[in-house]
């Protein structure tokens, strides 16, 4: 799994447009630009949603998926004294909802000896309970 602390979402594109082998000229169609509008799109570590969403479509990989573990892993929890329930009309989602992709990423992370349990436990806000329900669930 690729860095999720750092994205640039460029590279991930390309990797993703060469993973299934995708003409430049079928993507300059589809997206109605050059082929160096494509390329400079390649270096780009931002690009807009618009364009993203079109590039999740094109090449069938749910690229704001990153972005959504982004900020599962580093966004700081929100404590009960700091923030007051807000009403709002945008559809409300739970926090601590782990996929099998960071789940798997954690346990790398572990495994490797990059990070121990307690690093995890206290950078990522991961209960000590699900850490080790995980590690026993997933590592045999």
């Amino acid at each position: 799994m690729n860095n999720l602390k750092k994205i640039h979402i460029g590279i991930l594109i390309k990797k993703r447009v060469e993973e299934l082998q995708i003409s430049i000229s079928r993507i300059s169609n589809f997206f109605k630009c050059t082929a160096d509008e494509i390329l400079n799109m390649y270096e780009s570590e931002m690009i807009s949603t618009d364009l993203l969403l079109k590039w999740s479509k094109l090449l069938k990989y749910d690229f704001f998926r990153l972005y959504s573990h982004h900020l599962i892993l580093f966004a700081p929890p929100a404590g009960n004294n700091i923030q007051k329930k807000i009403s709002s009309e945008l559809p409300q989602f739970r926090k601590h909802i782990y996929t099998r992709e960071i789940i798997d990423f954690i346990l790398e992370l572990i495994n490797t000896g990059q990070k121990t349990k307690i690093q995890v436990i206290e950078e990522y806000g991961i209960p000590r309970t699900t850490l080790y329900k995980w590690i026993y669930k997933y590592n045999n």
